[in-house]
């Protein structure tokens, strides 16, 4: 059975996922959808070269910031690490990299050109037209998806058009939660105490040289990526230094997209009935280390 710390971004995950690590005797797998790209560390907080001397981490710097990684790529990562490390601790925040490890998902695949089909039919008959379609072949995923999400229903489409199967059939398993696979515990705190761990932390990334981390990311070619990514913060001082945002408006942004983010992990790991709650303080999951440690230790 694995063991795994969740939570949403600057819960402390990392600094107790270490002290968790070292007393269970174990390594470290990242469940982090940000932390596989290579030269993104100041700003998505992945731990120091001294913490992974440390503790040895997993599934970090898997991919260039532009290339194109998917989940699917990043399960076949973490399923070849089991081979070789069969016991790693889970940490993380990406509920879906998290459930792409312990669950039996299958991702289907993709075709742009099919994909690009069906976004040139949405735009010329509207999403009505392309929702109506996917609801006479596929009525299960069609009442999965809002109307109105134009985005999921190409993908539903597409996925049909490539396999020749349901969409709903790939996604089955999302509604199985096997309590055999995964022993997990999760840390949460107070919006208050979180809001302002997240803004703390925004200033400290600033301070320890996140400027020049994306100045030289955009040296070496990133720079239209970070301005048209989702990279939380990268866009927003990326146009900062492009002399299209100020500095102050740029970490208000930030701050701003930090806080919605975590309020979308801790709906993703609410809905996974085998997480275990630990309510943490102003010190984070540092605080709870004891408690969490019982708890992965007793699996």
């Amino acid at each position: 059975m694995l063991r795994a710390l969740v939570g949403p971004t600057a819960s402390g995950k990392t600094d107790a996922g270490i002290a968790l690590a070292t007393r269970l005797g174990t390594e470290i797998a990242s469940v982090d959808s940000m932390l596989v790209y290579r030269g993104m560390d100041v700003g998505t907080a992945k731990p120091t070269p001294e913490q992974r001397r440390g503790i040895p981490h997993h599934l970090l710097d898997l991919a260039e910031p532009s290339e194109r990684f998917t989940v699917a790529g990043y399960q076949r990562a973490a399923h070849d690490l089991l081979e070789t490390v069969p016991d790693p601790l889970l940490v993380g925040g990406s509920g879906l990299y998290f459930r792409a490890v312990v669950d039996r998902l299958r991702f289907p695949p993709e075709d742009p050109v099919v994909r690009a089909s069906l976004e040139a039919e949405a735009d010329a008959l509207g999403a009505d037209e392309l929702y109506a379609r996917l609801a006479a072949a596929d009525p299960v995923a069609a009442g999965r998806i809002d109307p109105s999400n134009v985005r999921r229903t190409i993908r539903a489409l597409e996925v049909s058009a490539i396999t020749g199967a349901p969409f709903s059939d790939f996604a089955a398993a999302w509604d199985v939660y096997d309590p055999a696979r995964v022993r997990v515990a999760g840390v949460r705190l107070a919006s208050p105490t979180l809001d302002v761990r997240i803004r703390a932390r925004v200033a400290t990334m600033l301070g320890a040289g996140w400027l020049d981390e994306i100045r030289g990311l955009v040296e070496r070619g990133f720079g239209a990526w970070l301005t048209a990514s989702q990279a939380i913060g990268y866009a927003e001082l990326a146009e900062h230094l492009d002399g299209r945002l100020a500095l102050d408006e740029a970490m208000e942004r930030t701050v701003k997209r930090t806080k919605e983010l975590a309020r979308r992990q801790m709906a993703w790991f609410r809905r996974d009935p085998r997480v275990r709650w630990f309510d943490a303080g102003d010190n984070g999951a540092v605080g709870v280390v004891d408690d969490v440690a019982a708890f992965l230790e007793a699996g």
